[in-house]
């Protein structure tokens, strides 16, 4: 891996290169799906190894880097979607049957930390946190409408945050005052309240629980898994990159769900992580677990 990787120009060094490339066993003249192609780092080897892709992502940033990035390549379909909708924008696009699907969960650093869309507790940017611009829910209406008993279940789900009903409540008496318009003034009010000496920042869990919640990315998830598997030829590969327990959870019991009902075989009895090498030169990919699921094994 290299700091020289086009992916760096949208700010994102992909996860697990090799590893997920390995795993998916690319053919030549084989069609593959990248599920979440972002920087386009994935979709690039697929296309070495002799492969064709669909590369899907529902960011209007990555789509304008992909498409410039595969302008020329023929064997590269660039689509804008959700990969909740997996299955159907497999079939419009001529990839409903294929020998693998790559799900990489993470985000880019661009939209962590450049898009101004709020995803990061770093610096002030409004409170958006949406994946997809063009939808309507956002985190501005989650921390300005939501119920104070919603608003406490979403921290406890998506967060596990131990300190959920402290926070809300001063969601709520902030609220009460004016809007809550930035990510500034929402960690300013989270900082009040949580003053645990850990190394994560006091907004990380509050922040990931809104974003999963805008987005509803774990029912998606659930539901992209569900329609990889409908889309994935006998002897395909299923290789999913997550980087939080909550994903990973899903990801285990739903391979396990498939093998006990015979549609494959989990290929990675324990999650892959990254070397010590690469978690040196991208920090971001020290929480990355993945897990691979071969299709109607025999």
């Amino acid at each position: 891996m290299s700091k020289d990787d086009p992916n760096t120009e949208f700010g994102h060094i992909s996860v697990l290169l090799e590893e997920a490339i390995q795993a998916l066993e690319v053919g030549k003249g084989s069609k593959y799906i990248d599920a979440t192609a972002g920087g386009g780092g994935h979709t690039q080897e697929i296309v070495a190894r002799g492969g064709e892709v669909l590369a899907i992502d529902q960011d209007d940033d990555a789509l304008t880097h992909l498409n410039k990035r595969f302008k020329d390549e023929k064997k590269v379909t660039v689509v804008k979607g959700n990969f909740g909708e997996i299955q159907s924008l497999a079939h419009l696009h001529g990839f409903e049957k294929s020998e693998g699907v790559l799900f990489d969960l993470g985000m880019s650093s661009f939209q962590i930390d450049s898009s101004l869309r709020g995803f990061s507790f770093r610096g002030d940017q409004p409170l958006d946190m949406r994946m997809d611009a063009e939808q309507e829910l956002s985190a501005y209406e989650v921390v300005n409408t939501w119920a104070p008993e919603v608003l406490e279940e979403v921290l406890l789900k998506y967060g596990e945050e131990q300190q959920a009903a402290q926070v809300v409540e001063a969601i709520v008496e902030a609220r009460k005052e004016k809007k809550i318009q930035s990510t500034g003034e929402l960690v300013s009010i989270i900082k009040k309240v949580i003053r645990r000496n850990e190394k994560i920042h006091p907004a990380t869990r509050v922040f990931q629980a809104i974003r999963i919640a805008v987005n509803t990315e774990l029912d998606v998830l659930r539901k992209g898994l569900a329609g990889a598997l409908s889309i994935t030829n006998s002897g395909g590969r299923i290789v999913v990159i997550s980087f939080h327990s909550l994903e990973d959870r899903i990801v285990k019991n739903t391979f396990r769900e498939f093998e006990q009902k015979k549609y494959g075989k989990i290929l990675t009895k324990k999650p892959i992580i990254a070397s010590e090498e690469e978690k040196n030169i991208n920090p971001r990919s020290r929480s990355a677990k993945m897990r691979v699921f071969i299709t109607h094994y025999e």
